[in-house]
């Protein structure tokens, strides 16, 4: 009797993919694309022009230690 009116437990897999099935209907998909596919001279010309504009707003300071913070540049 208890065997048989027992539900079976929902695995910790299962219940990770419930919850995060939830939050992709809110974020939508997680990316698919390999992270280890060639660069397009299209997409390289996109990150050098981003590069410069975040260049001209922003100030890179290295300290003494040689970590690196990064300020707005002063106009």
């Amino acid at each position: 009797m208890a065997e048989k009116d027992k539900a079976p437990k929902e695995s910790l897999t299962s219940r990770f993919m419930r919850t995060t099935g939830k939050a992709r209907m809110i974020f939508g998909p997680a990316a698919t694309t390999p992270l280890d596919t060639p660069m397009t001279d299209e997409r390289r010309r996109q990150l050098e022009e981003a590069q410069a504009r975040d260049a001209e707003l922003w100030e890179t300071v290295k300290r003494p230690d040689g970590s690196s913070y990064i300020l707005p540049r002063k106009k």
